[in-house]
């Protein structure tokens, strides 16, 4: 399949070989990179069931001609899909929705509620993400955000079923990386696409001792004491694989959920140790953080040199740390996460 150009990539870097932008797995899935930032940053799960489709998060609008294309690939008409899934409404899942569903004349929209009426009026969306990266910014990893009607829109609370095709999806809250996240559970593949809630696991990361995983902290509804426990709920169910929007597939879960929770209360921990550091706190977590993840990647055994793997988590470094200083001033406030 032909690769659509992502206008803001930098070169594909050289120690990413025999890069995918399309992955297709058993039983119908397939992992498709939305080229937000980097190569195998960010995906949608593109689900084929009786010549019909569904995309489980979409990206930002500049993922538009990848998930057009892979449709085209699997000579699925526009008009075949039924449903476009965010697993929550941060915008490198659902940014791209609004516009996606303009050419999806059938499409109907499938969110958690507490992030549904967002996505029908964007407005706050767009005021908060502007304020954090800058309207020129915003612009550029986005696109314009373009309001959903409300009558495409299906809220999913928890364990409904959807019929997708005969194929049963099941929608789990999962709170603690987001309020408004669920993970869905695809009952013919004993699978789930997790979102945020079961982490972050990178494949240039990947060893022969195993892949690296850790906790979404992301600002600005962190709770880690709820993400414990969203997680040992996807593990009761006795999954098969997990898919990830930041990356692809994982198996091998209860090793993985153990690295997982460790990440969690080590970020706790860290955040705890530099409560008190004033003006220095954000950079002295921001180091400890990375400082963390690289003595995980030490013990896998990972050859990429340091710089490189800073390089790599630098976005997710600060955004760890910036949700993790919200989440402990909320904490320290008693206000809510």
């Amino acid at each position: 399949m032909q690769i659509p150009p992502f206008p803001f990539w930098e070169k594909i870097d050289n120690k990413i070989m025999n890069y995918q932008p399309h992955q297709d797995h058993p039983l119908g899935i397939s992992t498709l990179d939305t080229g937000f930032m980097r190569p195998y940053l960010a995906a949608s799960h593109l689900l084929i069931e009786n010549h019909h489709a569904t995309f489980i998060d979409v990206g930002t609008n500049h993922a538009q001609s990848r998930l057009l294309a892979a449709l085209q690939a699997k000579q699925i008409p526009l008009e075949n899909v039924d449903y476009v899934i965010v697993t929550h409404i941060h915008l490198d899942h659902a940014g791209g929705a609004g516009s996606l569903l303009k050419l999806l004349p059938n499409a109907q929209l499938v969110v958690h509620p507490l992030g549904a009426r967002h996505l029908i009026d964007p407005s706050r969306l767009i005021a908060s993400a502007t304020a954090v990266y800058g309207k020129q910014e915003f612009q550029q990893h986005y696109g314009n955000i373009v309001p959903i009607p409300s009558n495409r829109v299906l809220e999913m609370i928890d364990e409904t079923v959807l019929d997708f095709q005969g194929r049963s999806l099941v929608f789990l809250d999962t709170p603690g990386h987001a309020r408004h996240h669920f993970c869905v559970y695809d009952e013919r593949s004993q699978s789930f696409f997790t979102g945020d809630t079961f982490g972050i696991s990178y494949r240039e990361f990947d060893t022969e001792q195993g892949q690296f995983i850790f906790a979404a902290a992301t600002p600005i509804q962190f709770e880690p004491l709820s993400l414990h426990r969203s997680i040992d709920r996807l593990l009761s169910y006795h999954p098969h694989n997990f898919y990830l929007t930041h990356y692809g597939q994982l198996a091998n879960l209860q090793r993985l959920s153990e690295q997982l929770h460790q990440s969690i209360d080590q970020m706790v921990n860290l955040t705890q140790r530099y409560a008190n550091c004033g003006a220095e706190r954000h950079t002295l977590l921001s180091n400890a953080l990375f400082e963390y993840f690289w003595q995980q990647l030490q013990q896998l055994n990972s050859q990429l040199s340091k710089e490189h793997c800073r390089s790599l988590l630098a976005l997710d470094v600060e955004l760890n740390t910036q949700g993790l200083t919200i989440w402990w001033d909320k904490k320290m406030n008693n206000q809510p996460s």
